[in-house]
């Protein structure tokens, strides 16, 4: 058996589903996309006596729940499997809606662009403990807004094969998107049945959902694409303080949108999900790691499962300013907790200060904490252990079981051995290798990793074809935009280098 967890019980989630239906009936949501209203209208659904608000019946509800699927497949460019999403299946992400860079270079927190996310990209490509990747933070700086969605997936697609968590910015982003998906795939039927993509699509609050959200959700479930409907629950602000009041807001919002997501395309794999953080009474901020909002994270996943559900949760991120102790203790406490509670896709790795803010050198750090999460859950089982007796004979007369056939067999997958970004070196030998800490040593991390990309080939007409659609989306079509150039692979004395210098203004500091 594997770990597990849970944190509320059968009769408590009954309760709090009930409470849920009866607000999503009673209430009901305001849906202020017209296209995606007017199908829910056109579906037999029913409006409030004001007719602002659509109303959702129970039964309703409960055969979106029936026909959504409790798992599906993510596949990678080139069409073949990657990851099962459904079950207790736990694969980490890169989180999303990043703003800024935290530059391991400079130290400079800035605006990100397009040569910050193409070593993002790389680096993420080679980090074995997280699944796939995700369109994590924006590039406009250097490029217009309308079409940064599409040019942050155009350059995830050409370096890197993984699968990947996206998202638009706009309601016209999910066609042209698409588009450079099914490039990758024989035909739309293709695309729908092995998918490449998952995009978020974000309840707003307030029991509402904004045009762009509505438009992406219709857009994705016509495209095939899978989705994960991400309310940022605000513990204390617009929703109740309360664990249980949260949860029953929390979950009007993603049955909602699942039962859209299922009228508008019976069968269209959504992900119960979630970005939920509490309202800080004295510093007015949203800490997305405080500890109510892991327990939020867990709790909502928990009633998922009771449905059969696929997940997702925003978790092993920090609100940290930097890759500190803060970092650590609030990333690995959530990452732990997601993958006991088995949430299918996390996303938050490399995330810091209310996921604002991308860093590299946390990304790699997470890779670590990651990699011991899922070592922690796997399947516990007897292992030539039991009965016990011959180890015990053999330590009595060696005195030691370094040497013993059961170790030399077992301790590959059993001892799970970190990279040299986790220090496990005793002083002595610490203090021999230049007294590196933790924010140093995942920042050459960060350099080592770069240097050892293999760039993926991508068919010329394909990159063209991809980059005409970005360009067709440009709003000042008569000043001929052109792309931001997309960076060549650094050199590795060159980055050699860079550690080098980076180091040295460490330990002088």
């Amino acid at each position: 058996m594997r770990p597990n967890l849970s944190v509320l019980s059968d009769d408590l989630i009954a309760k709090i589903l009930t409470e849920a239906k009866r607000i999503m009936s009673e209430t009901g949501m305001e849906i202020r996309g017209e296209k995606l209203r007017q199908r829910l209208l056109d579906s037999g659904l029913k409006t409030d006596s004001s007719g602002k608000r659509i109303l959702f019946t129970a039964d309703v509800v409960d055969a979106a729940i029936e026909s959504a699927p409790g798992s599906f497949t993510l596949y990678n460019r080139d069409g073949e499997p990657h990851a099962e999403i459904g079950g207790n299946n736990v694969h980490f992400v890169p989180g999303s809606s990043g703003l800024k860079i935290q530059d391991h270079r400079s130290g400079e927190t800035r605006l990100s662009n397009s040569t910050d996310f193409i070593e993002y990209a790389r680096l993420c490509d080679g980090l074995e403990h997280v699944a796939y990747l995700a369109t994590a933070f924006s590039t406009n700086k250097d490029i217009e807004s309308q079409v940064s969605d599409a040019w942050r997936l155009y350059m995830t697609l050409i370096t890197s094969k993984k699968p990947v968590v996206s998202g638009a910015f706009s309601e016209e982003g999910v066609p042209r998107m698409a588009k450079m998906m099914q490039m990758f795939r024989d035909d739309r039927a293709d695309l729908i049945r092995r998918p490449l993509s998952i995009f978020t699509i974000t309840a707003t609050g307030n029991f509402r959902y904004g045009e762009d959200s509505c438009q992406n959700l219709l857009d994705c479930v016509e495209s095939g694409i899978p989705v994960e409907i991400v309310p940022v629950t605000l513990m204390g602000l617009i929703a109740p303080v309360t664990l249980v009041g949260a949860l029953v807001f929390h979950c009007v919002d993603v049955l909602t949108g699942i039962t859209m997501a299922q009228i508008a395309r019976p069968g269209t794999p959504v992900l119960f999900g979630g970005a939920p953080a509490t309202f800080h009474m004295k510093a007015a901020s949203s800490p997305m790691a405080a500890i109510e909002a892991q327990h939020l994270n867990v709790a909502y996943v928990q009633i998922a499962k009771s449905l059969g559900l696929p997940t997702q949760a925003y978790m092993a991120l920090s609100d940290a300013k930097m890759l500190d102790a803060q970092a650590g203790g609030e990333t690995f406490s959530s990452a732990l907790l997601a993958a006991i509670a088995g949430v299918n896709s996390v996303s938050g790795p490399g995330m810091l200060d209310f996921v604002l803010t991308f860093s590299l050198p946390k990304l790699v750090f997470d890779n670590e904490v990651c990699g011991q999460a899922l070592h922690f859950i796997r399947e516990i089982q007897a292992l030539g252990d039991l009965p016990t007796q011959g180890l015990v004979d053999q330590l009595l007369r060696d005195d030691h079981l370094i040497t013993s056939p059961h170790t030399l067999e077992h301790w590959p997958k059993e001892l799970y051995l970190t990279e040299p970004v986790v220090d496990r070196l005793n002083r002595e030998t610490w203090e021999e290798g230049g007294s590196m800490e933790l924010h140093e040593r995942a920042c050459a991390d960060v350099e080592i990793r770069l240097a050892k990309y293999e760039p993926v080939a991508t068919d010329p007409e394909i990159d063209t074809a991809m980059r005409a659609l970005i360009k067709e989306g440009f709003v000042e079509q008569t000043a001929l935009p052109e792309l931001p150039p997309v960076p060549d692979k650094p050199a590795p004395e060159v980055v050699a280098g860079r550690r080098g210098r980076a180091g040295r203004r460490r330990r002088t500091s």
